[in-house]
């Protein structure tokens, strides 16, 4: 059975496990040029902070968790949303052991019915690592619009932006 519902403490340490396990495995794959630094692997295991800025989605397949996405309100701390009232969704990883078995879909279909049924957004922003081409593909068919005024370029990393759109933008 698969459920998805919001992650409690104890969920911590799973969840960080899938984050860095979906990070490395994904990107050593698909992109084996991008390095996933300590620093980075520790930002994604703290999970703890995240639940304590953000609501932390985990699906769970049989008891199991074996999936997250985090959904961050409109103004939280560390938001990277460039639109306005717009919900920022960020980490969505699945553990490796069950890619293609479509557990993204239940999580990325809870974050965006609470960005537009509880929260009332208007859109929801995200940002993928530029080159991860499945991902973006993933995203652009849920109907995120690529959005280049939102990208964002860091020294370790360049990010496209993208945006599901609830009502016409202002």
């Amino acid at each position: 059975m698969i459920a998805v519902r919001e992650a409690r403490p104890e969920d911590d340490a799973a969840v960080g496990e899938i984050l860095v396990a979906g990070y490395v495995i994904a990107y050593a794959r698909k992109m084996p040029e991008v390095v996933v630094s300590e620093t980075r692997r520790a930002t994604l295991r703290d999970v703890a902070s995240k639940r304590a800025i953000a609501t932390v989605l985990v699906v769970e397949v049989d008891g199991a968790v074996k999936g997250t996405v985090a959904l961050f309100k409109p103004g939280a701390p560390t938001s990277e949303v460039w639109f306005p009232n717009a919900a920022d969704l960020r980490h969505l990883a699945v553990d490796p052991s069950m890619h293609g078995k479509g557990l993204a879909k239940p999580l990325l279909d809870e974050a965006e019915r609470i960005a537009r049924a509880d929260w009332k957004v208007s859109a929801i922003c995200l940002h993928v690592r530029r080159g991860n081409a499945g991902v973006a593909r993933l995203y652009m068919s849920r109907g995120y619009v690529r959005t280049p005024e939102g990208d964002l370029e860091y020294p370790e990393v360049k990010l496209d932006a993208y945006v599901l759109q609830f009502t016409s933008r202002p």
